[in-house]
């Protein structure tokens, strides 16, 4: 079996390629850095948007399964640059999966398009937990490009018979998560506190919002069998069903930091436009269609982000 990883050298890229190569899937990244190397991953620059140069790889690999992870990833980034977040995620996915129909793999490829809970956007709480057939409301650029990549989707299988899985993950944490993501950057500023970096104050955003958290490496599970077990032409959420606090959050990281005593502060810099208190998912459909199940519990995840801050030079 050979899949097809656009965005390797991501977060959840990298994370999905150890599994698939566990598996003993013969794994293609794509990435746009000249200087990535991985022993049993083949890495092969492209340019996502370039249709031909992408219709030759495919032609040339000829992926059985195809994880569509390139994209920008932020919401908070989407507020600042709008532009870069559509090309990035809704422009470069309709030449992509363009590209794919033209290919030899086009009618014979299992691909997975990534989206996220922020297509949702505002919903009412009468409504939670958000399950596949609430509204799509959103209300960041990021959501706006993450639900057209969703009716991009849609479109390609309904018009030309694309095997076309789409997935709605809710917020993902997980060791090696970049900053920008409020457990990675709680779990940075406590190690570097603790490395005697920085004074033992810890600065903070809206610590009275609730999310729903899964780990990545439970995601990547999800995603490979999504592509395994789930219906083309559908959309699946991947998510806990639970919603945790941040607040919850940071005084986990305060209760197992070396160190005695942390000041805590608030940063309006650190406060996202458009927030809400409390979002949560429903996992029903994709647990009925494929018996996933998320397996790390959120203490351990936190546990093993903290222990990745602590070990970075």
């Amino acid at each position: 079996m050979r899949a097809l990883i656009t965005g390797y050298s991501g977060f959840v890229g990298q994370h999905l390629a150890a599994r698939l190569s566990a598996l003993n899937y013969e794994v293609v990244g794509t990435t746009r850095s000249h200087n990535l190397s991985q022993s049993n991953i083949q890495i092969m620059q492209c340019d996502l948007n370039d249709e031909e140069g992408v219709i030759r790889l495919l032609n040339q690999i000829r992926p059985d399964e195809i994880y569509h992870m390139a994209g920008q990833s932020s919401v908070h980034l989407s507020w600042l640059n709008k532009v870069e977040t559509f090309e990035s995620n809704a422009n470069t996915t309709l030449t992509f999966l363009e590209a794919i129909r033209k290919s030899i793999v086009g009618q014979t490829a299992k691909i997975l398009t990534v989206g996220s809970s922020e297509e949702y956007g505002k919903t009412i709480s009468a409504s939670l937990p958000i399950n596949e057939y609430t509204p799509t409301n959103p209300i960041s650029p990021y959501g706006l490009s993450k639900a057209t990549v969703s009716m991009l989707a849609r479109y390609f299988h309904q018009n030309h018979g694309m095997h076309i899985v789409h997935s709605r993950p809710f917020t993902h944490i997980g060791p090696g998560q970049k900053l920008g993501f409020v457990t990675s950057d709680f779990a940075k500023q406590i190690a570097d506190i603790e490395k005697g970096l920085l004074q033992p104050t810890i600065s903070v955003g809206n610590l009275e919002s609730k999310r729903d958290f899964t780990d990545v490496r439970d995601i990547i599970v999800a995603y490979q069998l999504l592509l395994t077990k789930g219906k083309p032409g559908e959309v699946y959420n991947v998510c806990s069903g639970k919603a945790v606090a941040i607040s919850d959050i940071l005084q986990t990281y305060v209760d197992i930091s070396t160190c005695n005593h942390i000041e805590v502060r608030q940063d309006p810099d650190k406060m996202r436009p458009s927030d809400f208190p409390v979002y949560y998912g429903d996992a029903r459909k994709i647990t009925a269609a494929t018996g996933w199940s998320p397996k790390i519990s959120f203490s351990d995840s936190l546990y093993d982000i903290l222990d990745y801050w602590r070990n970075c030079q």
